[in-house]
């Protein structure tokens, strides 16, 4: 490379969604047995059509839709966000404790670079979502692996053994990517009082929230009069309303807090796209039942998915829940080199473990995650005929 590198880019592992694709050069998928493409949680249909049509009309008709708007996003949203919130976590968030992003992705970051600078330290269970990873190793922060115990649920006393006073932050992610795992809500609440006693902040990932196979609230923290203290929780609604390529996301934290994370989006991106916001809120006002039945459908291929897992000779169901299964597979073959034959021997596409586990950690060569979202229960059906039917090594 002829300029110079960031040592902290340097180190940094490339995209895995963007590796696994490259795997796909070169290989032909016959008419009779098409490519299963499980790597990516990410709905591919379009939103349904009456959204789609409130983007055209907005596209169309409001000229503000095409120009910078708040850097915090639109006032509208923020209080919808905030009203709807309250109702369905049984607190009070303001409108002020609302921003707007461009996508949940962008709110960690956002929120992350008010929290720790290079030499921090920042605790995330394992398996993690790498992406978080690569955002604290391009910034120079120390991720600190905390390893999971049974149905990849983690263990708070354990992360207090973790934290020293480099320590800045938790982040949890429920329903959890990559490993499905719905964390209950007693555990969530020690976190947070660990995080709060402490001195740190608890980061809470909820984008796979209207996913959950659980009624009501999955945790308590905004019932505490003094939520904002300690905890931050971040959305997507991507995956809700299928808004992927618009990238809406949001924070809610203190109105402190979102002051900081003003510099970075104004800095980063100026304001939030002004269309996918518009489409966000027209969402959260008309596609309750809408989003209901895409729940519903996501759970019957949960349940579709764990059954053929449990049928499968050799295979150990991990962990199952909103877009993913994670499973650990029987082949002698490192998970690396196991997925990426899968891809000729199967026609499948899946992401190995290695890729949401440290290094050292030698669990993740065992392990794979399999993003259902994008096959329906005949699809996993067909998913599960052809693990069934690779050769016995």
């Amino acid at each position: 490379m002829p300029h110079p590198l960031n040592p902290a880019f340097a180190a940094t592992f490339p995209p895995p969604v963007m590796e696994a694709r490259r795997w796909l050069e070169g290989v032909d998928f016959p008419p009779g047995r098409p490519l299963i493409n499980v790597s990516q949680a990410a709905p591919v249909d379009p939103p349904p059509r009456a959204l789609r049509a409130a983007i055209a009309e907005a596209a169309l008709d409001n000229p503000a839709a095409h120009l910078y708007g708040p850097v915090l996003g639109l006032p509208e949203l923020r209080a919808e966000i905030a009203a709807q919130w309250s109702a369905a976590y049984g607190g009070e968030i303001a409108a002020n404790q609302v921003a707007i992003t461009q996508g949940c992705n962008q709110a960690f970051c956002a929120v992350m670079a008010t929290l720790a600078g290079a030499g921090d330290e920042v605790i995330l269970p394992t398996p993690w979502y790498f992406n978080h990873r690569m955002w604290l190793d391009m910034q120079g922060v120390t991720t600190v692996p905390l390893a999971t115990g049974t149905g990849l649920i983690p263990d708070p006393e354990r992360a207090a053994a973790l934290i020293t006073p480099k320590t800045r932050a938790i982040v949890l992610v429920s329903p959890n990517n990559p490993g499905g795992a719905e964390y209950p809500a007693e555990v969530i609440r020690a976190f947070h009082d660990l995080a709060r006693d402490r001195g740190i902040a608890l980061i809470l990932d909820e984008t796979y929230r209207d996913f959950d196979s659980r009624p009501g609230a999955p945790h308590d923290l905004f019932a505490d009069p003094d939520w904002d203290r300690a905890f931050i929780h971040l959305y997507s609604f991507s995956k809700a309303y299928r808004l992927t390529g618009h990238r809406v996301g949001a924070i809610v934290a203190s109105a402190g807090r979102l002051a900081e994370v003003e510099k970075f989006l104004d800095t980063v991106a100026i304001c939030p796209g002004q269309l996918g916001q518009i489409a966000a809120l027209w969402g959260m006002r008309n596609l309750g039942q809408w989003v209901a039945g895409e729940r519903a459908e996501i759970l019957a291929r949960r349940a579709a998915m764990a059954a053929g897992i449990t049928a499968l000779p050799g295979w150990d169901l991990l962990g199952c829940g909103a877009y993913f299964a994670y499973v650990a597979h029987p082949d002698p073959r490192p998970a690396p080199e196991f997925a990426k034959a899968l891809v000729r021997e199967a026609g499948v596409l899946l992401l190995p473990g290695t890729m949401f586990m440290p290094e050292s950690d030698p669990a993740g060569r065992r392990q794979l995650r399999i993003a259902f979202a994008n096959i329906d229960v005949p699809g996993i059906a067909e998913l599960m005929a052809r693990l069934a039917a690779l050769p016995q090594h």
